[in-house]
């Protein structure tokens, strides 16, 4: 699989055990994100780096027994320095119920290692 579309399984991997279950190093997920990182989230807000990094140590184990399943992907655009992949995903927490959001993921290759520059989630209705 190509490794963009293996970044988006894993770090949602590693987001899902952060915020369901509150294991894993914040260091480690948040070093998965350019610190020029920018965000629209399904409610329109934007986020950076430093609003991501409040989110997450924040919300530790804040969605106990959070699932996340990724589906759809498709690689819409590579090039030498980074590519924009688009997903669903739809997460499900026993407090929350189920939400489903489609996203767009800009990813850049910095200092040698790839990294999530934008993403924009839309949400989806059922």
């Amino acid at each position: 699989m190509n490794m963009y579309l293996d970044e988006v399984l894993n770090a949602h991997t590693v987001i899902e055990n952060w915020l369901g279950k509150g294991a894993g190093d914040l260091q480690g997920l948040l070093c998965r994100f350019s610190p020029r990182f920018s965000m629209i989230t399904p409610a329109g807000s934007t986020m950076d780096h430093e609003a991501l990094s409040r989110l997450f140590t924040a919300q530790r184990n804040g969605r106990p027994g959070l699932a996340i399943h990724i589906d759809s992907m498709v690689l819409l655009e590579e090039w030498p320095e980074g590519a924009v992949v688009t997903y669903r995903e739809r997460q499900h927490a026993p407090q929350s119920g189920t939400t489903l959001r489609r996203s767009t993921a800009v990813f850049v290759l910095e200092n040698g290692r790839l990294a999530w520059r934008h993403l924009h989630e839309t949400w989806e209705r059922n």
